[in-house]
């Protein structure tokens, strides 16, 4: 059995899909994750119907680290299955690809330097999803691998949403509007023609909607304008991030608070968001199910925010036909989506609440002017096709 494992390597873990290649068709057959590689390790792993295939823990204290993690996860993959399986490819998820990655590419040496010397503009990122692309390089040289984007997809913005207004000796060192979870939006737009016509020929906005959280607006399925930007905690309120915040309010950090960068790094990115307003979790399902007033206030700065940026997003695209919710908060929560909806009012948004209580997919109801879906996402199955794609050119 031929198999293409996507993978997606964060600083604590890595999470792996695997697909059974059958000619042009991809099954997938098991999916799971590595957790604590760096602390208390633990691996899961599951077959698409959700039935456990092993779950592992190490002693307790014990390192694996990205190397061993990977070492582990390949060895487990050969082991697995009827008649054995063959690692025909691998497909990373790559945070930052910078100006010149456009789409997917085959990584060998000189594309791996270009990959390194774009850690500066995702630091918290890019050198994970290296490493473990450097870990299979040192255990299987011959293996096909494949770098997938999340800023690929937006590179059809015009200039103009991409622009920040500063100074070129600044913008001309790779400082611009760059857009992430791109395989996410990449893959609602591949399979919205066969959900709503008149939304794929139109003009949607697309609520990616979890821990990390972003809007992008598609005109015929073309990316315009996301709500992130240089990195990936500009635009919305998030699980732990902050989204935008006035570029003053770091200064203030650094002048009036004597806080350093590592230690405004971490407020932004770890400490905030949906965490940092409740004080009790970055978790919604915890928020919307908790009676603390502060819970409440975390839900409603996460949707109001959201209904700030639709608005805009209407304007990048100069009318609305369809929104889109999607990821873990999308999919799940429909107090969310409701709340999200009400606010939208104006734009001719009219729910359906018998169907968003069951999570749709299509919400909006009759009078709606506005077509309104929940479309479960799968970077993983994109990346995986985007492999495929690669190894039959």
């Amino acid at each position: 059995m031929d198999v293409i494992l996507v993978i997606n390597a964060g600083s604590s873990s890595i999470k792996f899909h695997a697909f059974a290649v059958n000619g042009a068709q991809l099954d997938p057959i098991a999916g799971g994750k590595i957790e604590e590689i760096y602390s208390n390790p633990h691996f899961i792993a599951k077959r698409q119907s959700g039935e456990v295939l092993e779950d592992k823990s190490w002693p307790q204290g014990e390192r694996l680290g990205h190397d061993n993690a990977i070492a582990f996860l390949l060895d487990w993959l050969r082991s697995h299955g009827e008649g054995r399986a063959t690692l025909r490819a691998v497909g990373h998820r790559v945070v930052h690809g910078g100006d010149r990655y456009s789409e997917p590419v085959r990584i060998d040496a000189h594309v791996m330097e270009e990959l390194e010397a774009l850690v500066p503009l995702a630091p918290l990122h890019q050198p994970h999803n290296l490493a473990a692309i450097h870990s299979i390089m040192a255990r299987n040289a011959n293996v096909p691998q494949i770098a997938c984007f999340d800023t690929a997809f937006h590179h059809t913005q015009p200039a103009v949403a991409t622009r920040f207004a500063l100074p070129p000796d600044i913008t001309s060192r790779g400082v611009r509007r760059y857009g992430f979870h791109g395989l996410s939006y990449e893959y609602i737009a591949s399979v919205l023609p066969d959900r709503d016509e008149r939304a794929a020929q139109g003009k949607t906005v697309v609520l990616h909607l979890g821990n990390g959280a972003s809007m992008t607006a598609l005109d015929r399925c073309k990316s315009i304008a996301s709500t992130m930007g240089f990195t990936a905690v500009e635009g919305l309120v998030m699980g732990t991030r902050s989204g935008s915040l006035d570029p003053g309010v770091v200064l203030w950090m650094l002048e009036e608070a004597n806080m350093d960068a590592r230690s405004i790094e971490s407020l932004l990115y770890k400490r905030s968001g949906l965490l940092g307003v409740s004080g009790i979790s970055s978790d919604m399902r915890e928020l919307l199910a908790s009676n603390d007033p502060r819970a409440a206030e975390a839900v409603e700065l996460f949707c109001y925010r959201i209904s700030r940026e639709l608005g805009s997003l209407a304007a990048a695209l100069g009318g609305l036909d369809a929104i889109v919710f999607t990821a873990g908060i999308g999919e799940y929560a429909d107090a969310v989506r409701k709340r999200v909806c009400e606010l939208a009012a104006w734009l001719g948004v009219s729910l359906d609440e018998a169907a968003n209580a069951r999570h749709g997919p299509l919400i909006s109801d009759a009078k709606s002017t506005v077509d309104v879906w929940v479309i479960p996402t799968n970077e993983e199955l994109m990346i995986a096709r985007h492999v495929l794609s690669r190894l039959e050119d």
